[in-house]
């Protein structure tokens, strides 16, 4: 029978930090879920067990106070491998997807552990939970607080940056892989690293469509709190913890920032025909914008789902998450992707001043950081010139369109030129905004990369397996003759002089310059311009 040790400290359930939190005789865990009829923890002692070692089950009446679910298990500690399970109406026509078998990671595991197992009756389980100590020797570590306005930002990808053989180093794909090329992002001269998706992701399609594609980016969450654990070099659960840490202290002792792209418009449960394995089998209609009836997901994300971030759990869930990367992991900023969603309401119209954007501008905790607005979503929303108030800045997407039209020598593109050139007065001058809130691209990880802009006039994807009908038709590209590579050496001649024409109009452009990884040495996908 499990002996209960509520904290003496701690009154109320609400006042209890949410996931699992170490104290000196165990482990409180502390779950969201309105609608659950019941509530079990699942303790592993091994990544590999495929069946819990322990089964505890919440106490209705002592381990419920409102909303909130949370028991103190006293003799485990950091390391501890769960699982979430929870009981309740399963109703999909009305939006509830309570499964009283599906093993759920907790929304605010700190580490994630281990692969997606299938059980026998072909339900997925996802990889197990881990319990996190939050202490690391930061050796005086402390946030750079470079003003973006002196800001080069290096968009790149973790594993992309240092997996291939080129990179010459002892841990390629991984985060100490990017500690040993931190004196080649020295020699570039940029003063910030923004990561694609570092949060946990499956790494391959779970939606059954195409099981063995991966996915390469991460834009799929399945926790946020988590780093991914594939770009750790250890194997042993947590060690993406460490390892994460390591490279942001290495990276801030050479002077360098780090930015995340966070994904908080959707996760990779997908829509109604998603596997449950977080999120849905908690408090489905909470987390997600369902239409009207609830049995349908709105999907403003083009990912099947849509994340309910203006409900003020959703919304808690949000902060905490943003806390817990800029204090516990020393990040400097945070670039949002497709963050229009973010100005959405619970039935998904866009909100004149919506709370998530405005609190997240005004939270004290992110005073000091950078954050970055995609000002876009899937479903028609643009904000460019308009997301937020002064505090945000913005992906420039008209800045990346004009610039590309321009040298691909369209016409009537000299005043809109000079406007780009200047800060983009026509976007940020009425909102009393300054140059600097324009972040300045070319290039991104969505679309062509550089040489690929002056290489392929139509988009490849075929790799893809969609037909080539996903990706972006409007690529303002040229290929100046031959589509595709080329031993013609004024064709190539041409391409190499429009590259360096359009790398050195970002870079004398009002606002800040982001580069994209690998545009510095004509890095190719081939003609893909959505190599997810």
């Amino acid at each position: 029978m499990l002996m209960r040790h509520p904290l003496p400290d701690l009154q109320f359930a609400y006042r209890l930090p949410y996931g699992a939190n170490i104290y000196e005789r165990g482990v409180q865990f502390t779950i969201f879920s309105r609608s659950a009829t019941a509530m079990r923890l699942l303790l592993y002692s091994h990544v590999e067990d495929r069946e819990p070692t322990e089964i505890i089950e919440f106490d209705r009446k002592s381990d419920r106070w409102g909303d909130v679910w949370s028991i103190f298990v006293p003799g485990i500690k950091a390391g501890q491998l769960y699982h979430l399970q929870a009981n309740g109406p399963f109703d999909p026509e009305s939006g509830q997807w309570f499964d009283g078998n599906a093993r759920l990671i907790d929304p605010y595991a700190k580490a994630l552990a281990g692969c997606f197992q299938q059980s026998t009756d072909g339900v997925i389980r996802p990889p197990k939970c881990v319990v996190v100590d939050d202490s690391f020797d930061w050796e005086g570590d402390r946030h750079i607080r470079r003003p973006l306005s002196d800001s080069i930002i290096y968009e790149m990808h973790v594993r992309g940056f240092t997996q291939h053989k080129s990179a010459t180093t002892d841990h390629p794909g991984t985060y100490l892989g990017v500690i040993e090329k931190i004196p080649y992002l020295k020699s570039l001269g940029i003063t910030a690293v923004e990561l694609m998706p570092v949060h946990e992701f499956p790494i391959l399609d779970i939606h059954g469509n195409t099981p063995s594609r991966p996915n390469y980016w991460g834009y799929d969450p399945m926790n946020f709190f988590a780093p991914h654990r594939g770009y750790a070099h250890s194997k042993e659960p947590g060690s993406q913890v460490l390892e994460f840490k390591q490279m942001v202290k290495a990276l801030h002792q050479a002077g360098i920032e780090v930015i995340l792209d966070v994904v908080f418009n959707h996760t990779c449960e997908g829509n109604e025909r998603g596997p449950v394995l977080s999120f849905k089998g908690l408090e489905n209609q909470v987390y997600y914008i369902l239409n009207s009836g609830g049995a349908h997901y709105s999907n403003y994300s083009g990912c099947g789902n849509t994340f309910n971030g203006n409900h003020p759990v959703c919304r808690e869930l949000i902060f905490h998450c943003l806390r817990h990367w800029v204090h516990n992991y020393h990040v400097d900023g945070f670039r949002f992707d497709l963050a229009s969603i973010l100005s959405r309401d619970r039935y998904g119209n866009l909100m004149p001043n919506p709370p998530l954007v405005d609190l997240i501008a005004e939270d004290p905790m992110l005073a000091d950081t950078k954050i970055i607005a995609e000002a876009w979503d899937a479903a028609g929303a643009y904000q460019v010139g308009s997301f937020g108030d002064l505090r945000w800045a913005e992906w420039n997407g008209r800045y990346r369109d004009d610039i590309r039209r321009y040298w691909r020598g369209d016409s009537g593109l000299v005043g809109a030129m000079a406007t780009r050139l200047s800060g983009s007065s026509d976007l940020y001058e009425h909102a009393g905004r300054a140059p600097y809130c324009s972040i300045n691209f070319v290039t991104s990880h969505d679309g062509f990369t550089m040489n690929d802009l002056v290489t392929f006039k139509e988009k490849h994807n075929d790799a893809n397996g969609e037909g080539n009908r996903d990706g972006d038709n409007n690529n303002c590209s040229d290929n100046y003759g031959v589509e595709g590579p080329t031993k013609k050496k004024a064709v190539e001649h041409i391409r190499i002089r429009q590259i360096k024409n359009m790398i050195s109009t970002l870079l004398l452009s009002q606002g800040v310059p982001m580069l994209l990884m690998g545009d510095e040495v004509r890095r190719s996908q081939r003609g893909n311009n959505n190599a997810y």
